[in-house]
């Protein structure tokens, strides 16, 4: 992930939970300290985050309607759904995703 990735990350996760995020959210979103976690962002908004912070920003950002559901959260196109319920389902997992995201910045 790129730091104009992030940057547009944090525009369309705000767009999703109807709310605007900073940097000082996005920095509770990863977990940094609330110390130095906004400048950690705002470097990273320049250099791009790397490793499981990286990862786990993949994760988060399915909680937006602009970013693929990943394979190994993908579970609506299995045999066992009906074709029908798949769109359903698939908005309510990103639904979930975008209630983990508002309760992570509390």
């Amino acid at each position: 992930m790129t730091g104009a990735e992030l940057k547009k990350l944090r525009e369309h996760l705000g767009e999703a939970i109807g709310q605007p995020l900073s940097v000082a959210d996005m920095a509770k979103l990863c977990g940094l300290p609330a110390a130095d976690g906004a400048d950690t962002i705002r470097k990273w908004e320049v250099t791009g985050p790397t490793g499981p912070v990286a990862e786990l920003l993949r994760i988060l950002a399915m909680a937006s309607d602009h970013y693929p559901i990943l394979e190994m959260f993908n579970v609506f196109d299995r045999h066992d759904v009906p074709v029908k319920h798949r769109p359903a389902r698939r908005q309510a997992f990103r639904e979930q995703m975008r209630s983990d995201v508002r309760r992570r910045i509390g």
